[in-house]
């Protein structure tokens, strides 16, 4: 395929707004890509010798209880987890120490009881000085587990802490901008916020002077010059770098398509951080920058890489005027719709993260802040509601998928509630969702990129079409096929993780991890208790939260199963569904097992609401139970499968579906007939395909006595042969059955691949056998009927012995 042509380079105007975007936008992803904490003096190299217990123990109680800002708390839970872990490395290491010196004191054998035999003096000093070196380590050990508990204990208060005051700022209620107390105390601040402003102003202008001034102009000069070109024109070229290297070098269209979207969004990101760090090191020539200057520069370098990725994730999955290299199943004039959005909602977010940087460095007040956020959270959601808007399908597009439906309902909701928060005066709850809807679109395109690039990669060196999965089958002699199923596993555990870690990070906002996030509703007071069991609010939502998931995991992991993995094995349809549906049911029950637990409802409960509904179940449900089990008895022992061709009574037709209380079976007219699955089980089933899938036509034919009977058995032979349905293995045969009352009995016997076909079949060949004994001048006399059985049924005995091929 040929590569799309590559566009020019944006509009001045354009490159310009970027080059702003990657210098001015700093908080929101500040608290996510914040740069770690000082070392801990207790995070030693793996080779020294760990600190002693009293120094672990005077530094942990040295560590304030109380939570500072979100930075301050982060620095002090690495400061109290690394002195945990500094605690738990000495404690290992002196269990160790213990058991040697118990080893050795062993060696020394028993000590001599008293009034018995002494040992020798030099024995019962080395005993002696083991004995207190021992009594050292014990206690020494004993404290370090201490130490390390306390450090478990004092950080988990912390994190209850720092939960307990997002929570409280999260409910923080400020003045709505539709009253008139907001725009009051926003203008009765504003002569001191501008003051404050002014002064941080007036650092910069200083550190600028000291940057252009003589011995530091030329090197400031080229740090800011190198940063403008990167910022207007390294993409450009990076991505023609990378285009070329692409086709030049990686395997497979669909491999070099993901690897190119990964390719670019990472390269946005290295080239607006490389842009903002010359600009940082441009103005800090000479040493003029203030410690706030230097920390907000600092800041709005590692932003400037999150805003270059958030675009360059934003150009890789629409691919605007390249749609041979999209990945996401987005039709043209959907990705022209959406194409500025990711520019527009970055700039929005970098231009609120400023404001909220400067306000904190030059110690702005509150009432600049909220308004501030309020302004940022409404443009976001405003923002998300276009870009909503814009992707209502049109007539020509495509159905969305339901998992893609839901996300985009929740994006919806997500938007409006930012805005009734914001009018009601909820801000800090208002800028959260901003935050997080727009984190979350990041993580969520980051996972789908991340989905296709595994998918491809396990596609291109692990399966047996790609030249490196035959070069393994070939050298390691593995069955082509059993390589195709270990690359859809590879795929489908890497899948797994990438979902894992998306729930993760779609947390990190809020510091915690997913766990905690269900936990976090604890503070909430009403409750409804039932006797000795309780149900909170924070309890029913973590079931539903579970049960949703779970269910909605053990489908997506039978669609999986059933499409992706089981269809790569040697096995037939009828053992794929049965697998599918013992494994759908064993996750249902682990679901609800775990819906239950999150409910808080013991084993112990459980099993004495079983037993009070075994009463129920006996009279009532009895039905519904015995189906149940026998469905399970059909999916194990398979005495009929997905595909057979069975006969129930009246009910004659293939298995289409095996469900939990009934089976269902597709007639000849097209028709399904439900049928309770303890039927098959406590009733006679005819099937025909069980052991052998071919179908038997079998007719009587009645002749005169005086017929000749070697001339009839050649006609038949030669109209069953003739007819391109009849099997020639086995062969047909043609037996005289008998003579009785002047007539003789021929049995003529024809096999065919489908029993499905055997009425049909039948119908032709008597159309035959009428035409070809009319032309020879041979006639039949009545009655005459026909008979259709399967190749496993019993013929009758002279059949048997006379044409053993035709069994």
């Amino acid at each position: 395929m040929a590569a799309p042509s590559r566009r020019r380079p944006p509009a001045p105007l354009q490159r310009i707004g970027m080059a702003l975007l990657l210098l001015l936008a700093l908080s929101w992803a500040d608290p996510l890509l914040a740069a770690p904490a000082q070392p801990a003096a207790a995070a030693t190299s793996p080779a020294a010798e760990p600190p002693s217990v009293d120094t672990l123990r005077r530094r942990l109680e040295a560590i304030p209880t109380l939570p500072d800002d979100d930075a301050g708390s982060r620095a002090r839970l690495d400061e109290i987890y690394a002195i945990g872990a500094a605690a738990s490395q000495l404690a290992h290491s002196r269990a160790g120490d213990l058991a040697d010196l118990d080893s050795r004191l062993a060696g020394l054998g028993p000590e001599p009881e008293k009034g018995g035999v002494q040992e020798a003096p030099d024995v019962a000093r080395q005993r002696a000085a083991l004995n207190r070196q021992r009594a050292s380590l014990d206690a020494e050990l004993k404290l370090a587990r201490l130490v390390a508990v306390d450090a478990g204990q004092r950080g988990a208060d912390l994190v209850r802490q720092r939960h307990a005051q997002f929570q409280a700022a999260l409910t923080a209620r400020a003045s709505s901008p539709l009253g008139s107390r907001f725009w009051r105390d926003l203008g009765a601040a504003w002569p001191t916020d501008r003051e404050r402003l002014g002064a941080l102003g007036a650092e910069l202008q200083d550190a600028m002077a000291t940057a252009f001034a003589a011995g530091h102009r030329l090197a400031t000069s080229a740090c800011l010059l190198g940063a403008l070109l990167l910022a207007a024109l390294g993409n450009w070229a990076a991505r023609g770098i990378v285009l070329r290297v692409a086709l030049a070098h990686l395997p497979g269209w669909r491999l070099r398509r993901a690897l190119m979207a990964i390719g670019i969004a990472v390269v946005h990101a290295a080239l607006a951080g490389a842009a903002a760090q010359l600009l940082l090191g441009g103005l800090g020539v000479g040493d003029g920058l203030s410690d706030r200057l230097h920390s907000l520069g600092r800041a709005l370098v590692r932003l400037a890489a999150f805003a270059g990725f958030a675009i360059g994730l934003g150009r890789a999955l629409l691919s605007h005027g390249h749609g041979a290299w999209r990945l996401a199943p987005v039709s043209d004039a959907l990705a022209a719709r959406l194409a500025p959005y990711p520019w527009w909602i970055v700039l929005v977010s970098a231009l609120g993260g400023l404001l909220t940087e400067v306000n904190s460095a030059a110690g702005a007040s509150l009432a600049l802040e909220v308004g501030a956020q309020s302004l940022t959270a409404l443009l976001v959601a405003a923002l998300g509601g276009g870009a909503l808007r814009r992707m209502r399908p049109a007539g020509a597009e495509p159905a969305r998928p339901l998992w893609l439906g839901l996300l985009l309902a929740c994006a919806g909701a997500a938007c409006a509630a930012t805005v009734l928060c914001v009018l009601t005066g909820y801000v800090a709850l208002a800028g959260t969702l901003a935050r997080q809807m727009v984190w979350s679109g990041m993580v969520f395109a980051t996972t789908y990129l991340l989905l296709q690039l595994v998918d491809e990669l396990c596609a291109a060196l692990l399966s047996s079409s790609g030249s490196f999965g035959q070069r393994l089958c070939a050298g390691l002699g593995v069955r082509a096929g059993l390589l195709d199923q270990f690359a859809v596993l590879v795929a489908g555990v890497l899948r797994v993780a990438l979902l894992f870690y998306m729930a993760i990070a779609l947390m990190a906002p809020f510091g915690t991890g997913p766990g905690d996030l269900l936990r976090r509703g604890g503070t909430l007071d009403p409750r409804l208790k039932v006797g000795e069991f309780t149900l909170a609010p924070q309890a029913i939502l973590g079931a539903f939260t579970v049960a949703a998931v779970g269910f909605m995991a053990v489908r997506a992991f039978k669609h999986w199963l059933g499409t992706r993995y089981l269809p790569q094995t040697a096995l037939e349809p009828g053992a794929r569904s049965s697998i599918v549906t013992l494994l759908g049911f064993a996750g249902g029950v682990v679901v609800a097992a775990f819906t239950l637990s999150a409910l808080g409802i013991s084993v112990d409960r459980i099993a004495w609401v079983a037993s009070a509904l075994s009463v129920g179940i006996g009279f009532g449900l009895q039905a519904i139970v015995q189906n149940f089990i026998a469905g399970l008895i059909l999916l194990v022992e398979r005495p009929v499968k997905v595909g057979d061709w069975v006969v129930l009574g009246d009910v004659q037709g293939d298995v289409r579906r095996i469900n939990v209380r009934a089976t269902e079976v597709e007639l000849a007219d097209r028709s399904s007939v439900i049928v309770p699955n303890s039927d098959f089980i406590t009733k006679t089933v005819r099937n025909f395909t069980l052991a052998n899938a071919q179908g038997r036509v079998l007719l009587r034919l009645p002749a005169p006595l005086d017929t000749d009977a070697q001339r009839m058995r050649a006609v038949l032979l030669q109209v069953f042969g003739a007819h391109p349905d009849v099997l020639p293995r086995p062969a047909p045969a043609v037996l005289l059955e008998g003579i009785q009352g002047g007539t003789l009995t021929f049995l003529a016997i024809g096999y065919v691949a489908d029993p499905r076909r055997a009425d049909g079949v039948r119908s032709d060949l008597l159309f035959g056998i009428l035409e070809a004994l009319r032309g020879a001048g041979l006639a039949l006399s009545p009655p005459a009927s026909t008979t259709v059985a399967p190749p496993g049924a019993a013929a009758l005995p002279e059949a048997a012995d006379s044409a053993p091929a035709a069994q």
